[in-house]
């Protein structure tokens, strides 16, 4: 039996996609509760009850545009990294293509999940649980590969992945917050060389940290 495509879908798809790249870039300057319905509506030059029908109600809406950050930062900090075998060379590209990310303007207001989680960390609920489990896969996943770098002993003086992961973030997290106050690049130079000295002081190759520092 031939497949049938439905024609309305895969246009009701596209509008969707497109609805939420622009919903996006506005949630990571102006935060998701700045996006509504009518305000999409606008940008968009679509209808109200058209956006509306894409999403039901905004804090669907918000879900949704956090499923999207989550996609954009899947594809352009951890797929590229893939490319690096697991354990530290995985671990320090993860932090090189987490700094172009940010750096880079990826989303215009900065790494958007740091932005969302400040906003929605007092606020129980679908968005702000939708938020946690990203950011937690995100911490699981860069805490997997300090833990391979530990097993395979590229990192022989360290013990606690967790740790780790924990000073990393913090310095990348620090460095996206003054970047985008100051408007300058220096912050995640200063990150890169703090991360640079952290894992040589756990016994990491030299060779292999040259891959954390910007071209």
């Amino acid at each position: 039996m031939p497949i049938v495509i439905d024609g309305r879908r895969a246009r009701g798809d596209r509008s969707r996609n497109a609805v939420l790249s622009v919903a996006t870039q506005l949630a990571s300057t102006d935060g998701l509760t700045g996006v509504s319905i009518a305000r999409l509506a606008v940008e968009t030059s679509s209808s109200k009850s058209g956006v509306a029908a894409l999403f039901g109600s905004k804090e669907n809406l918000q879900v949704a545009i956090v499923g999207e950050a989550k996609r954009v930062f899947t594809d352009v900090v951890v797929q590229p990294a893939r490319t690096e075998a697991p354990g530290l060379d995985r671990l320090c590209a993860l932090v090189r293509t987490w700094i172009g990310y940010s750096s880079g303007r990826t989303f215009r207001g900065g790494c958007f999940f740091l932005a969302a989680s400040a906003e929605f960390a007092a606020h129980p609920g679908a968005v702000r649980d939708a938020i946690t489990e990203a950011m937690d896969l995100w911490r699981s996943y860069l805490e997997h590969q300090i833990a391979l770098s530990i097993a395979d002993g590229a990192l022989p003086l360290l013990d606690d992945a967790t740790q780790l992961g924990f000073e990393l973030e913090a310095l990348l997290s620090h460095a996206n917050a003054e970047s985008t106050l100051h408007e300058r690049s220096e912050p995640y130079r200063r990150a890169e060389r703090a991360i640079v000295e952290r894992l040589q002081a756990l016994g990491a190759d030299p060779r292999v940290l040259d891959r954390v520092r910007a071209p």
